[in-house]
């Protein structure tokens, strides 16, 4: 059985407690949809977001709640795009395009000191 890494990324604050958190698994590529979904139910945060690679963007984000996928979470890409950023894995990029079931979205970074701001288009209200 293979280990999986997931880690623990609160998004819209740098005050360890205070911020809105997401379960975050890096390279998830390998992972089913069930195995997918199983993770999220046994992290048990409101959502987990999966990386994975994609053709059609910089990377791909799936997410899931402990009972469902849904179509896109905010917070959860922050934090899973802020985990790749401080891995060096998007190491000089301001900016890159996101895959996510509602399509394919804009994200803009900027880096203030050692604090990472990040913009993000939204998918339209439904």
């Amino acid at each position: 059985m293979r280990t999986i890494q997931v880690s623990h990324i609160e998004a819209f604050s740098s005050i360890p407690g205070k911020g809105n958190p997401a379960g975050v698994i890096l390279e998830a590529d390998h992972l089913s949809e069930a195995t997918m979904q199983q993770i999220a139910y046994a992290v048990s945060f409101n959502e987990t977001v999966f990386v994975l690679k994609t053709n059609l963007a910089d990377v791909r984000l799936r997410y899931f709640t402990p009972g469902h996928e849904i179509n896109l979470c905010g917070h959860a890409t922050m934090a899973a795009l802020y985990g790749l950023k401080m891995r060096g894995l998007l190491e000089g990029k301001d900016s890159i395009t996101i895959e996510t079931n509602v399509g394919i979205l804009p994200v803009q970074f900027e880096q203030h000191g050692s604090a990472c701001f990040m913009e993000m288009k939204q998918d339209q209200p439904q």
